[in-house]
């Protein structure tokens, strides 16, 4: 019997996920550590090494199984909103943990057909919710879109992603609003 069909392989792989996704709602993706993560799960250190030699895949296949937080149920208005979702999202990429992910996951995508699923996931995922917020918000006359509002995600978390992980600085709220006035012209503005 192959370790991927032992069934205390399967049970431990499926309490580690579990408390994996636990912890990651619970406190975000630093919490997300081996010995946590054993600890949750009521197994040793060593069965989750064993499953996962490094945290950040364990912290993506968590992550794949958690719902995206990010630019879901807008509110109004949408400008404001907008903000607050693209700060989160900038404090998060902050975290040494979160850039981590995010950069193994870029480059993973290169050459991992899984991998590059999850990227793809994740992508379609905060362009169809902030696609869609924007074209609402368009439909309510908030904003005259300057870009297709598929292109605004590119548009407004790329900034973000390269200044957490390339210049490996903070993205302050200059820079949110910035990225938030290319996407058109506001109401008000």
């Amino acid at each position: 019997m192959t370790s991927e069909t032992d069934p205390r392989f399967l049970r431990s792989r499926e309490a580690i996920l579990n408390a994996a996704r636990q912890l990651l709602l619970e406190g975000g993706p630093t919490a997300v550590t081996h010995a946590q993560v054993a600890d949750r799960a009521g197994v040793g250190r060593a069965t989750v090494y064993r499953h996962w030699p490094q945290a950040e895949p364990l912290l993506l296949e968590a992550m794949s199984g958690v719902p995206m937080p990010f630019l879901d149920r807008p509110t109004t208005p949408t400008r404001e909103w907008l903000r607050r979702e693209l700060t989160a999202i900038a404090r998060q990429l902050e975290l040494d943990d979160v850039r981590a992910v995010s950069t193994t996951l870029a480059n993973a995508a290169l050459w991992d057909e899984v991998m590059d699923q999850r990227r793809a996931q994740f992508a379609a995922i905060l362009a169809d919710r902030l696609a869609s917020a924007l074209d609402d918000a368009q439909a309510r006359g908030e904003v005259v879109l300057g870009l297709p509002s598929r292109e605004a995600a590119a548009m407004v978390i790329g900034p973000l992603y390269y200044r957490a992980t390339i210049e490996r600085a903070s993205a302050g709220v200059g820079l949110v609003d910035a990225v938030i006035a290319a996407v058109g012209v506001w109401r008000g503005e």
